[in-house]
Order: structure tokens, then C-alpha cells, then sequence
């Protein structure tokens, strides 16, 4: 183990860390959420990073994408995530998927891993995530953030409150203003979270839900349940079968 991780191992323990060595993570987004996620989850050691992008490098990005920069834009988001993280942490691996998150393609993109984490824009490829961390029960990581607001949650199936219960008839934008720093302070719960979650490290936000204010400096957290008339998670049991 190099020196790299010296300053966290006391927090997560060498056990910890050769859990994050381990892991695999499936990172749905590498824009303004998905860059704070990744460069954390990637200084961390995480050994495996799936990545998923179906959009390129624009100039509108650059005022928070920050894995993304001016020379590559017109490349593919994913391809470009590849390139910062691997030359940012040799130790690590990543996969990436220049391609769109659908019902057709989300459990390849998936493959093997540990945990989702939604850095999605949108709701409509936040609830297929919703749906097949469901079906596969593996817990998703949700974040989302707009100007100088957010939230964050931990969905364990089975166990706590999935997306639709929380947000049962959430609507999609077409464009959402922010700044740049409200992502990288959403983005890096998520990736603590994450990281908590992977080694087993202190308390997590699984069943709730913390939401952040930037403009007053707010930040709050609320319990969340499980919804008996949910369509996506009402029917699944506790333990499995």
C-alpha cells in the first residue's frame, strides 16, 4: 500500500481500505455532480470505477465539470473522465460507457458493482437507477442540486425508503442553473457517504434525507419511510428470500 492513503487509513482502517481497493463503483454522471464524486472516490482508492456518459465536453460545462477541461471540448465526457482520473490515481481503474442510461442498458453498465451513485441532471434516469438498484439490490447513492441548494440520500433495498417513495412525482427540467460549488459540496457527501457506506465507517444518511442551502447555510436532515402504496418498492420484503 503506497503512501497515498496514510492521512485515511486512521479514519477507515487498513481493513477499510482494502475494502475500498476492492470495490467497484458505478458512477451514473461525470458532470458537475459525477466530478467532485469521482475525484474523491478515485483519491480515495477505490480500485474500480464504471463510469456512464452520454454527453460531450462543452463550454457551458466548464464552471463546475471540473474532471473535464478547455482542450477537450467536442470529447466524450466518460473517455474524458478515463483520462483525468487513471493519470490523477495509477492505482485505480476505470471503465467507461459513452453511452445513455436506459432500461437497455443500465445492468451492463452496471456490471459488478458494490454501489450506484446518481449524478444524474434528470429524473427520468434517476428513477431507472431507482428501479434496477431495486431489482438487482444494490443501493444507490441519490444526489441532486440546483443554484446553491441540494440533497443527498442512501437507498438500501429492501430496507429503507427508494426514490419514488421520497420523490414520487419529481419532473425534469431542461436547463438548471448552478454554481459550480454547490455541486462540489453535494458531490462530496456523496462520495463520503460512499466511502462510509464501502468501509462500513460510522453513521450513513440510509433512511434519510439531507438538504443543503447554500444562500442561508443551512444544512438539515430528515427521516424518510418507505411508502406502502410505492409501485417500485412496496412489493419487495425486508429480508430476501
Amino acid at each position: 500500500m503506497t503512501e497515498r492513503y496514510l492521512r485515511q487509513i486512521p479514519v477507515i482502517g487498513d481493513d477499510g481500505q482494502k475494502k475500498l481497493e476492492d470495490a467497484t463503483v458505478f458512477l451514473a454522471g461525470c458532470g458537475g455532480l459525477g466530478s467532485p464524486v469521482a475525484f474523491y472516490l478515485a483519491a480515495a482508492g477505490v480500485g474500480h470505477l464504471r463510469i456512464a456518459d452520454c454527453d460531450v465536453v462543452e463550454e457551458t460545462n466548464l464552471n463546475r465539470q471540473i474532471l473535464h477541461r478547455p482542450d477537450r471540448i467536442g470529447m466524450p465526457k466518460a473517455a474524458s473522465a478515463k483520462l483525468t482520473l487513471e493519470a490523477f490515481n495509477p492505482d485505480i481503474d476505470v471503465t467507461a460507457f459513452s453511452a445513455f442510461i436506459d432500461r437497455n442498458t443500465v445492468r451492463r453498465m452496471i456490471g459488478d458493482a458494490d454501489i450506484i451513485v446518481d449524478a444524474m441532471d434528470n429524473f427520468s434516469a434517476r428513477y431507472i437507477l431507482n428501479e434496477i438498484s431495486q431489482t438487482l439490490d444494490i443501493p444507490l447513492m441519490h444526489g441532486g442540486v440546483a443554484g446553491l441548494t441540494g440533497q443527498v440520500t442512501l437507498i438500501i433495498p429492501r430496507k429503507t425508503a427508494c426514490l419514488s417513495c421520497i420523490f414520487p412525482d419529481a419532473k425534469t427540467t431542461t436547463v438548471t442553473p448552478i454554481l459550480g460549488a454547490a455541486a462540489g459540496v453535494i458531490g462530496s457527501i456523496q462520495a463520503e457517504e460512499t466511502i462510509k457506506y464501502l468501509t462500513g465507517t460510522g453513521d450513513t444518511l440510509a433512511g434519510k434525507l439531507l438538504l443543503w442551502d447554500g444562500a442561508v447555510n443551512r444544512m438539515d436532515v430528515f427521516s424518510v419511510k418507505k411508502s406502502r402504496r410505492c409501485p417500485v418498492c412496496s412489493n419487495i420484503c425486508e429480508d430476501k428470500p
